[in-house]
């Protein structure tokens, strides 16, 4: 009997959850200002949480050194301003050169990659991964790559008019960051103080947690994808790839997204080889190749250890599963988001449901 009402309650709690759902679905206008609100601010603290577990460690380290946190903050402030101002003066020049010209170039761009696909069709190459049916492979190719160059246009010139538009939300984001840097610590404190007094301990070591998988996972990614990024570009100037800087910067960029970023930003690299010749394309493929086995098998192991537990598998669905619910800001925080998840449900299940399960 006693069963059965936990059985009935447990299916009374789940009809009521489920009602709850749909009633707010329902009514979602009555949320939409809300929902404008989270989105505007979602990029400035996703911004700020990012740097404050890179910037985190050098304020501790200056407070070893008895300085304060607020004049901490203001020199790590000023020196971060002086990089930026040596990166909008020597290399955002010769970035923004290479992307201008290589949106410029691509009509001859698609031009060269069907040239060298003709040399090949001539040579026998691409006519063996053709039926002898399909005498139009290599027009196909090309008109793939045409779509795929314009669709590259239509996204980068989006994404940099997205960040011009969104400079006055950017903004936002030192004051934030500096509110982080000063009183962060403080957070995870109120959260703990909110619960049950029974179960603050666990709390605190579930906040404990987090805390320690958010900083290695943000630091030991940014490590991995400039190791990766300096491998790429010496790579690329070895054999002379064009759009070198610019390349890499995208591969580097795009590796936050666990793999499918490196599939993603492997594509322009290999297109733009090819449009010197297939060798090019080919050392381009050696060079991505060897430089993602050195990041996967020397310098991530080395800088991350076993703190991500993470199946490939996983990795693979959770980040698709993201891409296509929120796109790409979902799928660079899917993995943290999921390891935050894993972290509390281990420690809610150890705590409530795990005697309970072992008894059944």
């Amino acid at each position: 009997m006693f069963t059965t009402n936990k059985a009935l309650r447990f299916g009374m709690f789940i009809a009521l959850l489920l009602l709850i759902i749909f009633l707010l679905y329902k009514v979602g206008f009555v949320f939409r200002p809300v929902l404008v609100l989270v989105q505007v601010v979602a990029i400035p603290l996703l911004l700020s949480v990012f740097f404050y577990y890179l910037l985190r460690p050098l304020v501790q380290l200056m407070g070893k050194f008895k300085v304060n946190r607020t004049p901490a903050i203001l020199i790590i402030y000023v020196i971060f301003s002086a990089a930026l101002v040596w990166f909008i003066f020597s290399q955002w020049p010769l970035l923004y050169g290479q992307l201008t010209s290589f949106l410029d170039n691509v009509p001859n761009l698609l031009n060269a990659v069907g040239e060298q696909l003709n040399k090949l069709e001539k040579n026998g190459f691409l006519s063996s991964l053709f039926s002898s049916a399909d005498k139009h492979g290599p027009s196909t190719i090309t008109d793939y790559l045409n779509k795929g160059f314009s669709f590259l246009s239509n996204y980068v010139g989006g994404l940099f008019s997205f960040i011009s538009n969104f400079a006055v939300i950017l903004f936002t984001f030192p004051i934030l960051l500096f509110f982080m840097l000063k009183e962060g610590e403080r957070f995870g404190e109120l959260l703990v103080r909110a619960t049950p007094i029974r179960y603050q301990k666990d709390s605190r070591e579930i906040i404990s947690s987090i805390d320690r998988m958010l900083s290695g996972f943000i630091v030991g990614r940014v490590i991995v994808n400039i190791s990766l990024g300096v491998l790429m570009y010496i790579g690329f100037l070895i054999i002379g790839l064009p759009y070198a800087f610019l390349l890499t910067a995208v591969s580097v960029i795009a590796n936050f997204i666990p793999f499918i970023g490196a599939i993603l930003s492997s594509v322009p690299i290999l297109i733009v080889g090819l449009t010197q010749s297939p060798a090019t394309a080919l050392w381009s493929l050696v060079i991505i190749l060897v430089a993602q086995q050195v990041q996967d098998n020397l310098i991530a192991p080395y800088v991350f250890g076993k703190k991500l537990d993470i199946h490939p598998l996983t990795t693979v669905i959770l980040v698709l599963a993201a891409g296509n619910i929120g796109g790409i800001i979902a799928m660079i925080i899917i993995i943290p988001v999921y390891m935050m998840l894993k972290i509390i449900t281990i420690r809610v299940f150890s705590l409530f449901f795990k005697e309970k399960w072992m008894k059944l």
